[in-house]
């Protein structure tokens, strides 16, 4: 009788170590994986300011890391953030205003 018992115990304890490895087995998210490889972890900084000729306030985001600079406006009347542009540092000359894109509505 405890043989029965020992052994239905040892095949219980190897299905869940079964279940273990499963579980902690690394994921198949191999485009994340890519896109991280591809692109360095970012140096952030974020300034805000008023723009002009607009009442909402803009956030300016640097990742000085990979060269990028991004410009969004709180929207009050939506509650959220829209787009205003984005520049790589190495194909733009940082000391001209950036041109403003077409507002979708």
């Amino acid at each position: 009788m405890r043989q029965k018992k020992y052994g239905a115990l040892i095949a219980l304890n190897a299905a869940l170590v079964g279940v273990l490895l499963l579980v902690s087995l690394p994921s198949g998210a191999t485009a994340q994986q890519q896109g991280a490889a591809s692109r360095g972890r970012g140096d952030y900084t974020m300034v805000a300011g008023q723009t002009q000729g607009s009442s909402e306030d803009a956030v300016w985001i640097v990742d000085a890391a990979n060269e990028e600079l991004m410009a969004l406006r709180w929207d009050i009347s939506r509650q959220n953030f829209q787009f205003i542009a984005y520049a790589p540092f190495s194909t733009r000359d940082l000391t001209q205003p950036v041109p403003p894109t077409p507002r979708s509505r």
